[in-house]
């Protein structure tokens, strides 16, 4: 409970700064000309900068417990429907690029891009894989018999169901890792060929998508609540 607390409060602060930040980037977004280069450099450089204090923060959190971070109790019920594995898939940054850059991009561009995206669907099979076999054990031996006879285990097999379940949680995280560590190479593949103005307006389009997805999420979950509470 109190790293669910810590880390409730440790995002709400984070999506209050991505906030002010898209105010920064959303002038971009309504301009098709290439901006002040160094101004976009910055901008990207801040944009960062959040997204890796986010990700330190998930990292200790996922240490501490990877199953309060597969289903994030801070997040609301729209914006768990987008999860895979604890985030956004990587490859929803792809239509992102599509909507947010439009006649930006170069023929060249594009077709570096069409490559990224079907590498990166290529790894995210490879991801899911890991993640369905790590699912799956927990339903064979020795996890499954000693979980069906729980509450009726002597010492020795307590302490062998929680090496199990130990082992069960490591193999978790390394999963959960190997996904973040694919949504980072995803999008650093793609600031390799976009120039600071595509990045940053990237980054403008990316960081309204996931405040807009909270407020309304946010918004539908109070309506509901608010509407159980009348039949109640």
């Amino acid at each position: 409970m109190a790293g669910a607390l810590a880390f409730t409060a440790f995002f709400e602060g984070w999506i209050k700064k991505k906030q002010s930040l898209l105010e920064k980037l959303l002038p971009l977004l309504s301009n098709d000309q290439e901006s002040n280069e160094e101004l976009c450099k910055e901008l990207v450089a801040e944009v960062f900068a959040h997204y890796q204090e986010y990700y330190q923060e998930k990292s200790r959190a996922v240490n501490e417990d990877v199953f309060l971070m597969l289903s994030p109790p801070w997040m609301n019920s729209f914006e768990r429907t987008l999860l895979w594995i604890s985030e956004f898939k990587p490859s929803m940054v792809f239509p992102l690029i599509k909507n947010s850059l439009k006649e930006c991009l170069t023929s060249d561009q594009v077709e570096k891009i069409e490559e990224i995206k079907a590498q990166t669907k290529r790894e995210e099979k490879e991801v899911e894989q890991a993640m369905a076999t790590v699912q799956e054990s927990i339903a064979a031996p020795p996890i499954f018999e000693l979980m069906r006879r729980f509450g009726r285990l002597v010492d020795g097999e307590i302490s062998e169901l929680d090496e199990a379940m130990e082992k069960f949680k490591e193999n978790m995280k390394m999963v959960v890792e190997n996904a973040d560590a694919l949504r980072g190479s995803t999008v650093r593949k793609l600031m390799g060929i976009l120039s600071p103005f595509q990045t940053a307006k990237f980054l403008a389009a990316s960081a309204q998508f996931v405040v807009q997805a909270r407020m309304w999420g946010s918004e539908r979950d109070a309506q509901r609540s608010a509407a159980a509470g009348m039949h109640n």
